[in-house]
């Protein structure tokens, strides 16, 4: 049997043991589960709250590149995160778009694609587009700085002349045309006449174009332009003027009645 003696050397023996063990686990470093046990992604660009693990100690650390600043990482963050880091890659720039508008300040932009994208909390792309100012001057400019001179249809401008000449050549007659315009601002000196008060804002009118009115290249001098404000005037009246965009036009037609006509 063991003696009093022995029981107390027991006794010593295991209270040494407990607290080496203690001592022993404070100093060695516990083994935590951190970004090497997440799931994919395992670290993650910027802030991200949800790019979390918990630690074997049930403490909850980051893996995102943001607990760098905030001393939040996972243990392993830096062997796992920052070694297999991979920045993004771009591709070169592509050539600039024809300027946005066709007369006058637009703009003009670039892009150039992603060739690898970041991983594991690697540099974030940089900018993918650019944009800057231009000046338009497409070949449809001039036809946009044309006025428009108008009549009313009562001024029917096609009709046999009695007092030709019989020796005078007979103009060549063209087709006339019609072109459908939403108008966009009248001034308040159209008010006047009783034909001009009708044209109103936003009202669409048909203007004819008759072969007198025709220029060399078999149209109306400011017939208006598709998605382009153009203006006119009108030509008996001084001071009525204002603006259209043309929307559609058709071949070999005449305006309805009360509609305008092109001079």
């Amino acid at each position: 049997m063991m003696g009093a003696r022995g029981w107390s050397a027991a006794r010593l023996g295991l209270v040494v043991c407990g607290y080496l063990a203690f001592l022993c686990a404070d100093l060695v470093p516990r083994v935590e589960a951190g970004c090497g046990e997440r799931e994919s992604p395992s670290c993650c660009t910027g802030r991200n709250n949800h790019c979390s693990e918990y630690s074997r100690r049930k403490t909850v650390c980051y893996c995102d590149t943001y607990c760098q600043k905030t001393g939040d990482c996972c243990e392993d963050y830096q062997r796992v995160c920052q070694l297999s880091a991979v920045d993004c890659v771009v591709g070169s720039w592509g050539s600039w778009s024809s300027c946005s508008a066709p007369c006058g300040v637009g703009s003009t932009e670039r892009s150039r694609q992603v060739s690898v994208p970041p991983r594991n909390g690697g540099r974030p792309c940089p900018d993918l587009k650019q944009r800057r100012g231009c000046l338009g001057n497409n070949a449809v400019c001039s036809t946009a700085k044309e006025v428009a001179k108008i009549l009313p249809d009562s001024f029917k401008r096609n009709f046999k002349d009695p007092w030709r000449r019989p020796h005078m050549l007979m103009k060549e007659e063209k087709a006339s045309y019609c072109v459908y315009l939403r108008l966009k601002q009248i001034s308040a000196a159209c008010k006047v006449k009783l034909w001009s008060a009708a044209l109103v804002r936003e009202k669409l009118v048909c203007a004819e174009c008759q072969s007198d009115a025709m220029s060399k290249s078999d149209r109306c001098g400011g017939d208006g332009l598709e998605g382009t404000r153009t203006f006119w005037s009108a030509a008996s009246l001084p001071g009525c003027h204002g603006s259209w965009v043309r929307e559609s036009s058709l071949k070999s037609c005449h305006c309805p009645p009360y509609s305008v006509l092109f001079v």
